[in-house]
């Protein structure tokens, strides 16, 4: 028998890299008897980074999906990586979430990487508590770190919880919810309760008070009674922070230290008793604007938030029941692609561990494998339903690298490889490029790539490089040219003749029709890769028939889709055909396209030619004590700012900057501030290449197709 819904705790562990976020998770488990014994990051034993790639680093980099069971409730907890580089697992995570777990570090306060995750917490208006892990660490400040959270996440984060000694001997957590105070034993674990001392108790009441006002202000029963008698009794106070904590009008604040196992238990009490079941969040919304009621007695309805390739195993499908329940053997619809997926079994998992079940309710988080047609982001429901949960929007990539196989031979295996991962990990994208003739990788970040490259390598066997890309530039004109160009070939038999008068001219919107030709047709093309080209057609008196307009002109697009200049894209010009000549036997579609080509290439030789290159808007959060360094660099890259501000701790910095300038600019900006700024891209406009550039890019271009 599955859980019913109102029991039900869904638990994404958020945070920066190094707040302990395995390490709490393994103390919640331990806590909850899920496990006889707590691991280790260190030791490589923890329950939640199980892959080899995770215990060889250290860290998290793939969101794990856990469980623990606590008085009558099942907590599902999702543990996340804290590089940014791994935000699309923390996106999926906080999908399929009720409430976030935010870990600070006691030693570093609120850390950049914290900032940017309740970015997403917002968007997805998730209830928050937030935990302030490494108590016992020798430069741990509570204070600080409490200041910081309340001055970047608002006054709605209201402690709970105070340390008295931290450092190297913390044991006691004073608990202004409950009004006691909780002494650990040596190496932590079950605390003892005592009366708060007498000094603290000013201090304490104080902030009960607080937790009080917190319950009482969204329900005018409590309200009342609070101004009249000014307190509340257990059970009103859990009924008001239970409201308050649901719509995100309280942010309480706990304390511990993950590693020794204090304080842990309490956070569990409170996810069972005050945290949001499933029942308690927002209908989820639906891709047609509808939404969908929480409810076991509703469509059976599930959403896939994650997959995952294991060995020996195939595809592994992570999902929510949103509606319903699901059983083994159940069949429903892929409302994407409309497949039947057959549920052969049914898991719920604690890493790599996990337990057959016979059925999963509506709020649940499960496992289950072999679907057949069935990816991340999809919906499945009972036939009849064509419910689709709203999907996920994962962030844009930030940075790009050209993929080398070992050879030719090699490269569809490794094709193969990289779509199952980006079949793994939506922000990946992988794409062969026909204009730079690549194949190219897009992700969040150098380390981001890196580990793709490692997976290829370790569990595909095939080796690869990374190289710079090359940048997709476009090549325009800045002046008008005319000229003309004949094209004849006697070979024997019928020939080939065409002869081409041409004009050619910058194109701007609105501009004005050419007033000293006869225009007889015009025809204006969106160019697929940007821009526009205007086609004219001025002959008067045949001496070029019009059904060789399109020829003359697929010539034109011909030499447009490989520039004169560097062999790049044309773009915004406008061509008028005003005159030629043509053979009555020897003319044909294949000589007026060699022939306007030809002119349309000396045309563009003396029309001013401009190489553009593609510009990026770039924002960039850090600390102001790399904001100079960040600067510095910023000027050897070409970059234009546009302006400064303040934002929480950090400041942002908005930069429009050359792609050109942009290649492994995550592992440099990485490298300047230690780990502590974080940045974001995206494509802004071409722009003018400066003219020493342009002659080395055209000088380089030349010396490749002599080699060629």
């Amino acid at each position: 028998m599955g859980y019913n819904t109102k029991n039900i705790r869904n638990v994404v562990l958020l945070g920066h890299s190094g707040s302990g976020k395995t390490s709490l998770t393994e103390a919640m488990l331990f806590e909850s008897k899920a496990i006889s014994r707590r691991g280790s990051v260190n030791d490589q034993t923890t329950t939640s980074d199980f892959t080899n790639i995770e215990q060889e680093r250290g860290n998290s980099i793939f969101s794990t999906l856990l469980h623990a069971k606590w008085k009558d409730s099942k907590i599902n907890i999702i543990d996340t990586p804290g590089f940014d580089d791994f935000v699309g697992e923390v996106v999926s995570s906080l999908k399929v979430a009720d409430i976030a777990l935010m870990v600070l570090n006691a030693r570093s306060g609120v850390e950049v990487g914290t900032e940017l995750t309740w970015e997403y917490v917002e968007k997805f208006n998730t209830p928050a508590c937030f935990v302030v892990n490494h108590l016992d660490n020798e430069k741990a400040d509570y204070e600080r770190t409490l200041e910081q959270a309340i001055g970047r996440f608002g006054p709605k984060v209201i402690p709970v919880q105070y340390p008295i000694n931290q450092g190297i001997g913390f044991n006691k957590i004073i608990d202004a919810l409950r009004m006691v105070m909780y002494v650990f034993p040596d190496g932590g674990g079950k605390p003892v309760k005592e009366p708060i001392p007498e000094e603290e108790l000013e201090k304490a009441q104080e902030l009960h008070n607080q937790l009080v006002e917190a319950a009482a202000e969204n329900d005018e029963t409590l309200m009342e009674k609070f101004f009249e008698e000014g307190a509340l009794n257990e059970e009103e106070l859990a009924a008001g922070l239970r409201i308050a904590l649901a719509e995100q009008e309280f942010f309480p604040l706990f304390i511990a230290s993950a590693e020794r196992n204090m304080g842990t238990g309490r956070i569990m009490g409170f996810l069972n008793d005050i945290a949001p079941s499933p029942l308690d969040r927002p209908e989820a919304l639906l891709e047609d604007g509808n939404t969908l009621p929480c409810n076991s007695a509703g469509p059976a309805t599930a959403f896939v938030f994650k997959t995952m390739s294991e060995p020996r195993i195939g595809m592994v499908t992570y999902f929510k029941v949103y509606s319903g329940v699901i059983k083994p053997g159940d069949e429903l619809i892929n409302n994407s692609n409309r497949s039947s997926e057959r549920f052969g079994q049914i898991f719920v998992a604690n890493g790599k561990n996990r337990e057959q079940v016979d059925e999963l309710r509506a709020g649940d988080i499960g496992v289950t494998v072999k679907l057949k047609n069935t990816h991340t982001n999809q919906t499945l429901s009972i036939k009849g339903k064509d419910h689709q949960i709203e999907k996920i929007h994962f962030p844009t990539s930030r940075i790009r690298t050209a993929v080398i196989p070992p050879s030719k031979n090699e490269m569809e295996k490794l094709m193969k490889a990289l779509h199952q991962i980006q079949e793994e990990d939506p922000t990946l994208i992988v794409e062969q490029s026909k204009a730079l003739k690549q194949t190219l990788l897009h992700g969040q970040g150098q380390l981001h790539l890196d580990i793709i490259k490692y997976r290829i390598e370790k569990v595909n066997n095939i080796s690869m490089t990374f190289e710079e890309p090359r940048i997709e530039y476009r090549e325009t004109i800045t002046k008008s040219a005319n000229g003309s160009y004949r094209h004849k070939k006697q070979s024997g038999g019928a020939g080939q003749f065409g002869e081409v008068h041409m004009r050619i001219e910058p194109y701007y919107e609105g501009m004005p029709d050419p007033t000293d030709l006869s225009v007889r047709n015009k025809e204006e093309e969106e160019l697929p890769w940007g821009g526009k080209m205007v086609f004219y057609w001025c002959i008067v008196g045949g001496s070029i028939d019009s059904k060789y307009s399109n020829a003359i002109k697929k010539g034109v697009m011909q030499k447009m889709e490989e520039g004169p200049l560097t062999g790049s894209y044309c773009r915004d010009i406008r061509v008028c055909i005003y005159d030629g000549k043509m053979h009555p036997v020897d003319s044909n579609d294949m000589a007026f396209m060699i022939a306007s080509s030809q002119v349309f290439k000396n045309n563009f030789q003396q029309s001013a030619p401009q190489l553009l290159e593609p510009i990026y808007d770039l924002e960039i959060l850090c600390s102001d004590e790399v904001m100079g360094d960040i600067m510095g660099d910023l000027q050897t890259r070409r970059a234009i700012i546009q302006g400064m501000s303040a934002e929480g701790h950090y400041q942002k910095i908005k930069a429009k900057v050359p792609l050109a300038e942009l290649y492994k600019y995550s592992s440099t900006l990485r490298s300047i501030s230690q780990g502590r700024a974080k940045f974001s891209r995206s494509f802004a406009e071409f722009s003018p290449v400066p003219h020493d550039i342009q002659k080395n890019l055209i000088a380089a271009y030349q010396a490749q197709l002599q080699e060629a």
